[in-house]
């Protein structure tokens, strides 16, 4: 039996590998079956690279199940390799970091990644809504009314004024993320239509609304916000990306203000 031809050695070079503008890394709910798909369509471009870990979640969105993933995030954001020498690690979860807290989930991120820039959603949206100047905004949440309220409660501590919610009402991740797109256009023209909410912001990671953005801003003539999306535009700024991305909305031509 032939032994086969010798193994060549062959001459490696090496050079920065993939990410060369920008490394970044998400912690996704292991639930969740939407933010990678729109993080796609948003920041596959040269020279940026983006990784996953996802965390473990309880299916049913509640204010203690969300809290429960506090124990799971170091571990989560350690699956990311720090050798890695991310740019920016984001936390996937509006209702979470809301309920975790945005200090206490950028503590986590940063003791794994000491070097990164952090953010979230709830993190994200308020940076995003100070760089478009909106003060008076209309929430769309999936959530139950415990958890909607938290959120609003958030926002309204940070200055902005809640003047309309409209929720779908779901505990069950697995049926949040099967609203149809259709559906989530529909609440936005209906809520957002006010004449005293300058811009709308639908929360949660697991809501199809990136395909609608553009529709429901013609529509509206206002600024439209999600999570996914603002949470992709605050990374990437945060990593120096200052593409202006036509499929992201009005808030993808905007830049990071100077106090974010």
């Amino acid at each position: 039996m032939s032994a086969g031809p010798d193994i060549q050695n062959l001459t490696a070079s090496q050079d920065t590998g993939l990410g060369a503008r920008a490394r970044i890394g998400v912690v996704v709910l292991q639930s969740d079956q939407t933010i990678e798909h729109e993080f796609a369509t948003l920041l596959r471009r040269d020279g940026i690279a983006l990784y996953h870990a996802r965390i473990p979640n309880e299916m049913e969105v509640t204010h203690d199940t969300l809290r429960q993933m506090e124990a799971d995030l170091p571990v989560a954001a350690g699956l990311l390799p720090r050798s890695f020498e991310f740019d920016v690690i984001g936390y996937c979860c509006t209702s979470g970091a809301t309920m975790i807290g945005e200090d206490r989930v950028d503590q986590i991120l940063r003791a794994a990644h000491p070097q990164a820039k952090t953010s979230n959603p709830i993190t994200a949206c308020k940076a995003a809504l100070g760089s478009l100047k909106l003060k008076r905004i209309a929430l769309i949440t999936p959530y139950a009314p415990d958890v909607t309220t938290e959120l609003r409660d958030n926002l309204a501590a940070a200055g902005f004024e809640v003047n309309a919610i409209g929720s779908f009402n779901q505990t069950d991740d697995f049926k949040v993320a099967r609203i149809s797109s259709d559906c989530i256009l529909a609440a936005i023209k209906e809520i957002g239509q006010r004449p005293d909410c300058d811009g709308v912001f639908v929360s949660c990671t697991s809501l199809r609304v990136m395909p609608v953005i553009a529709e429901a801003e013609a529509h509206l003539g206002k600024p439209v916000l999600s999570s996914n999306q603002v949470t992709a535009w605050h990374l990437a700024r945060l990593a120096g990306i200052t593409d202006e991305i036509a499929s992201g909305g009005s808030l993808f031509q905007q830049q990071l203000t100077s106090k974010d």
